[in-house]
């Protein structure tokens, strides 16, 4: 394997910061690509060095796996960090990093490639033995072939993030799903394949993380909960997931190492599954990246995964056993949107974002107070991790963190989060993927009719000065909090926050 001295991170926000945080504590150098949008980012003031990608849109910018690697080798970097995002399971990006001769951190192009099409992966890991929902056979996937099977499910064969994917509860409902689905799976995926399976009512989200070497060995670190969504998108996660059965929780992991093996595998990815009411999982896809939601892992575990991530591509062998677990961990993402309105996001300056890191309580930011939110894309903020010896403690830490936290300028899901993490279902493990469809009103019903008079006032105010003002420049550099866990090795205890500045690469021109 070829020895790694600068990474470019083909990613933006949360997900670069968190990994230039570690490969600065490896001595790597470290280079980012941005936007004309984000110019002044954090994650830009982190790199050692930022390549301009000219442009907004993130079809133009950073999902042009060209330019990207156009902008590694301008800036003398020799391997290339997809992030966990954007290009990340893109197996002709990860083929073009190989061809230009620079070391590619992720699986190999042909298991991204097998997992990529959800039809097809359900086909291998039928092959594996993997427990899983048949998809409904029929003729042009019509409502007459199966009449008994409803509610059912279509899915974007491409797809992610809930995109192209619509619950269906009656027959006459499929064909207008149907056409719906194809067309935001195209727009979205440039492939309008779907298909349908069974609906598996009052189901969990729940993953494993996996992590495997070139030369053969896997690990499974675990599982995760990740039913507390919005949009078919996680809001709060949780290692280990709670409430499971011994004979589910041993399902999950074989089957998750199978499902690395069935493919060849080699490095960190996540296999995702649906555990019925009955304690049955079925897989539902493999997410051949990192998972925005691996901290908690890395908390329980004691292990830097993107540590693990870079030394895998070096050639590391994994010992024959992981680290055991210890404790809990709970994790929230802080979004710049309002859950009253439909979880409408949110733009504007950040001024003031103080989510301070000690006690078990771990930050992973993507801005810092000055920084403005777009519109161009994902309103994460930051994401605050808690760990402790237990689930109840783990999740009062973060309660109390979250409330302690001072944000100011876009509206924010803060009191949602607060709110979902004291309700008695939370606390009893009741959860399911249709958790927020049940409680959401009284989630973010204000607490006095005077709260929604002031929240009203502040919006108005902050839209006011906003327009008056104009964007104000980036005041300081802000940085990432680092991690207060253990990363995979000892020598690294101590994970340094970045205080220079960077250097500004030319252009990589338009083709």
């Amino acid at each position: 394997m070829q020895e790694m001295r600068t990474v470019l991170v083909a990613n933006r926000g949360e997900i670069a910061c968190r990994v230039f945080r570690t490969c600065r504590a490896l001595g790597l150098e470290t280079v980012a690509v941005y936007s004309d949008a984000d110019a002044s980012a954090l994650h830009v003031r982190e790199a050692d060095a930022a390549v301009r990608l000219p442009g907004n849109a993130a079809a133009d910018t950073y999902l042009r796996g060209d330019l990207v690697i156009g902008a590694a080798v301008a800036a003398g970097a020799d391997a290339v960090h997809p992030g966990y995002g954007f290009l990340s399971e893109n197996a002709e990006f990860a083929r073009a990093v190989l061809a230009a001769g620079l070391v590619w951190i992720g699986p190999p192009p042909s298991a991204i490639e097998a997992m990529a099409s959800k039809t097809r992966a359900k086909k291998l890991m039928a092959e594996a033995g993997v427990p899983l929902l048949a998809p409904l056979e029929g003729e042009a996937v019509s409502p007459d072939a199966f009449p008994d099977a409803f509610p059912v499910l279509v899915k974007a064969a491409a797809g992610g993030g809930g995109r192209g994917m619509r619950v269906v509860r009656a027959p006459e409902e499929l064909p207008g799903a149907l056409k719906s689905a194809r067309a935001e799976a195209l727009a979205a995926f440039g492939d309008d394949e779907v298909f349908v399976e069974p609906y598996v009512e009052g189901g969990r989200h729940v993953e494993v993380q996996v992590l495997a070497d070139a030369h053969g060995g896997v690990w499974t670190l675990g599982t995760r909960d990740c039913s507390l969504q919005r949009r078919h998108q996680k809001v709060i996660e949780e290692a280990p997931a709670p409430y499971l059965s011994e004979d589910a929780r041993d399902t999950l992991t074989r089957s998750a190492a199978a499902a690395a093996r069935a493919v060849g595998y080699v490095g960190a990815g996540t296999v995702e599954f649906l555990v019925g009411q009955d304690g049955r999982p079925y897989f539902l896809e493999m997410n051949t990246r990192l998972q925005v939601e691996h901290p908690v892992t890395e908390c329980v575990y004691g292990v830097d995964l993107v540590a693990l991530q870079l030394r895998i591509a070096e050639g590391l062998r994994l010992d024959d056993e992981p680290p055991r677990p210890t404790g809990h961990a709970v994790e929230a993402r802080l979004y710049a949107e309002d859950p009253r309105r439909d979880w409408a996001p949110w733009a504007g300056e950040v001024h003031e974002l103080s989510l301070e890191p000690g006690g078990r309580v771990r930050v992973d930011a993507g801005v810092a107070a000055g920084d403005t939110v777009t519109v161009h894309y994902d309103p994460l903020l930051a994401k605050v991790i808690a760990w402790a010896p237990t689930r109840t403690e783990a999740t009062r830490r973060l309660t109390h963190a979250l409330e302690r936290a001072r944000v100011h300028g876009p509206v924010t899901n803060r009191s949602l989060l607060v709110r979902s993490l004291r309700h008695p279902d939370f606390a009893a493990g009741r959860v399911d993927t249709t958790f927020y469809e049940r409680h959401l009103a009284e989630l973010t019903e204000p607490e006095d009719e005077g709260e929604a008079l002031r929240l009203a006032a502040l919006i108005a105010a902050l839209a006011d000065a906003s327009t008056e003002r104009g964007t104000r420049p980036v005041r300081g550099a802000g940085n990432c909090a680092p991690s207060p866990h253990r990363p995979a090795d000892e020598e690294h205890r101590g994970i340094p926050q970045r205080i220079g500045g960077w250097r500004n690469l030319p252009s990589v021109p338009q083709t």
